[in-house]
């Protein structure tokens, strides 16, 4: 059992370092070798080796989901989902949700995001630190259907709750910090179409991550280089671009790549530019080609 936790420790902090590729088959092979455990397994061990198994579906369904694969992400969180109520944890159970909404944030499904958001929160211990996880990825939602002022206020409860979550135990949501929902902030700034603030929140939140969060500094890099070029300003999104290309190549994130897509695109006004037409070319050379393949 010690085992398996150290494992899944281990692969979740390689792929904040590397992306998910490198632990996407053994976070599958894991999955197995539970499962076949619990066969012979009674009492208190097969109890926590499903807690195991839940934990690990909501890992692999997070690395589809930064490789680009929604579908794939959707099927393992909605079976962590189910294997966490035969656990009993509500924590755990609680934090599944809310990371249905936080996938349904990331494909823009402006349906269910709030909704998911809010029933994470429901199922959350009141003022509890998972309720404010759940709070955030509302925030964001209300972003994407526009509504700039329930954004806001949701955003205000999270802030006003990160000094009284410190001493909550669960081990969910322990990454909840002024950072992340600085980037939320910013994410929906880019939304509502305000990219100038939108640009400023990203650089805000890039400056407070800590510095062995290697991928996820590549995805709001690119992120706010889309920004960058929502609001004109095509030198310093190409710069920005180049950057988060490099941790593309290094970690094969899909969600990076998207937003370099995205970029790509937006960049096509300036492309005589020779900052703008270095990006394109560099992208070119190194993703876009493979992006072609997967379609």
């Amino acid at each position: 059992m010690e085992h398996l936790r150290h494992a899944r420790r281990h692969l979740i902090d390689g792929d904040n370092l590397l992306g998910p590729r490198h632990a996407l088959k053994t976070t599958r092979d894991y999955i197995d070798v539970i499962q076949q455990l619990r066969r012979e397994a009674k009492g208190t061990d097969r109890h926590d080796l499903m807690e195991l198994q839940t934990q690990y579906g909501e890992f692999l369904s997070w690395l589809h989901q930064d490789l680009g694969n929604p579908d794939a992400a959707s099927y393992w969180l909605d079976r962590a989902m189910q294997w966490s109520y035969t656990v009993g944890d509500n924590d755990l159970t609680t934090y599944v949700m809310a990371r249905k909404a936080q996938l349904a944030g990331d494909t823009a499904d402006l349906v269910d995001v709030v909704d998911l958001a809010e029933a994470a929160q429901r199922m959350a211990r009141p003022r509890s630190r998972l309720a404010a996880v759940a709070r955030t990825y509302e925030a964001y939602g209300h972003a994407l259907r526009g509504d700039a002022d329930d954004s806001e206020r949701a955003l205000d409860y999270v802030r006003n709750a990160l000094d009284g979550i410190g001493s909550d135990p669960t081990p969910w949501g322990v990454w909840l910090n002024a950072s992340y929902v600085e980037v939320h902030r910013a994410q929906g700034l880019e939304a509502l179409g305000k990219h100038d603030q939108a640009a400023d929140a990203f650089a805000d939140a890039i400056r407070l991550m800590p510095g062995d969060y290697h991928r996820d500094r590549g995805v709001y890099m690119a992120r706010q280089a889309v920004a960058l070029a929502g609001a004109r300003d095509p030198e310093r999104a190409a710069t920005v671009g180049m950057h988060a290309l490099t941790v593309a190549a290094d970690t094969g994130s899909g969600r990076i790549t998207n937003e370099l897509v995205r970029l790509d695109t937006a960049l096509i006004p300036w492309q005589r530019e020779s900052s703008v037409s270095e990006f394109r070319a560099a992208f070119d050379s190194t993703l876009a080609h493979e992006t072609g393949t997967d379609a």
